[in-house]
């Protein structure tokens, strides 16, 4: 055995002791709720398909009507030849439902957050990013070379403290958090923090990725708004929404952009598409709320404040046979563990769609509440 492979056993086999080796399993999705594993179908709770949008057939005509008309791929970065026609459309529709200037658009949700944070700060600035704030979000942090200090959970007194103890020794100041947390569901109070951003001369950054109120970061003035496409638009991909000049900067100097190929065109065709399904039914931007509530009133669980709904177990191994035990009646919850989540606090994470079937999310909140629940 080589000494690399001997290394990864070892690595591996401590992720074992822990509870904390992952494995890919394959999973066919064929309406967006049901999913086939492991020769089994099941209902899922672990998808970020808000909307039901990824199996919608207005996606999967723009999607085919685009491949016909300009391939199944980019060819190159987008400042080479891969900035295809339809970029600009979406773009436009981007900034205009996040109340911006304009936008741009990367080839994920990862790829902007390590890529505009690097931009906007170096050498001689600050970061100040939630503790809890996104892998990707972090990554563009420590990419930066930019001073970078944690803060306390959306904790706007520490944010404050921070400031008034630092700020003076730097150039530019960048406060980093999430509109709605990826694996909490809670919200981020934006509104103090933009207060404070200009109280102190910073700027706010925040992630929206799983935010369904796409004006909520625009109407108390966060300036820098990270968005995807991968989970209520129903397609892949990343974006950010900021002033025309902040924008013209990135697509200049933003390493994740400017070095790697455009998103195929049926991607940034599906999710146009997806644009034109909530204009034309913004009402179903609230189902997926309203179903989280329903869950959280029947599980006996705090009111959700997102369409995501932690229920944290703590121990790793007591997660995965909590998530087992769902499994077996056939819902699929997928365990959440550390790293993701701090040591001690495992959990499943509940995704809700618009199109979770009422009676499936009773009997669910029943499980958890009587069983998962019932048993700490």
């Amino acid at each position: 055995m080589s000494s690399l492979d001997e290394f990864a056993r070892r690595k591996l086999d401590s992720l074992e002791q822990a509870h904390l080796r992952r494995s890919l399993v394959p999973t066919g999705r064929t309406d967006g709720l049901w999913v086939e594993r492991k020769g089994r179908r099941l209902l899922s709770f672990s998808c970020n398909d808000y909307l039901g949008f990824t199996q919608h057939p207005d996606l999967k005509i723009a999607a085919i009507r685009a491949i016909e008309r300009y391939g199944v791929g980019a060819g190159a970065s987008r400042l080479v030849t891969g900035d295809h026609p339809l970029y600009a459309e979406l773009e436009q529709r981007l900034a205009r439902m996040k109340g911006d200037e304009a936008a741009c658009v990367f080839g994920s949700g990862y790829l902007a957050n390590a890529g505009i944070t690097p931009v906007l700060a170096g050498d001689g600035d600050l970061i100040l990013i939630d503790e809890l704030a996104h892998s990707s979000l972090w990554t563009g942090a420590r990419l930066s070379r930019a001073e970078t200090l944690p803060f306390r959970h959306n904790d706007v007194a520490h944010v404050r403290q921070l400031l008034g103890e630092h700020r003076a020794r730097y150039g530019c100041v960048l406060i980093v958090t999430e509109g709605v947390f990826s694996m909490d569901g809670d919200r981020a109070p934006l509104k103090e923090l933009a207060a404070l951003a200009r109280e102190f001369d910073a700027w706010l950054l925040a992630d929206d990725a799983h935010d369904l109120d796409m004006g909520a970061a625009a109407r108390v003035g966060v300036p820098i708004k990270i968005g995807t496409l991968s989970k209520a638009l129903g397609t892949y991909g990343g974006y950010v929404c900021a002033s025309k000049p902040v924008i013209d900067l990135l697509r200049n100097r933003a390493r994740t952009l400017i070095y790697t190929t455009g998103l195929p065109p049926p991607v940034i065709a599906g999710a146009i598409a997806a644009l034109d399904l909530i204009e034309r039914e913004p009402q179903r931007l609230e189902l997926p709320l309203q179903k989280a509530r329903a869950f959280t009133r029947a599980a006996g669980l705090p009111q959700a404040q997102s369409t995501i709904v932690p229920v944290v177990i703590g121990d790793a191994h007591a997660a995965l046979e909590a998530s087992r035990l769902l499994e077996a009646e056939g819902f699929l919850t997928v365990a959440i563990r550390p790293p993701t989540v701090p040591d001690g606090t495992a959990r499943l994470r509940f995704s809700f769609s618009a199109v979770h079937p009422d009676d499936a999310i009773a009997r669910v909140a029943e499980l958890v509440r009587s069983r998962i629940i019932g048993n700490r």
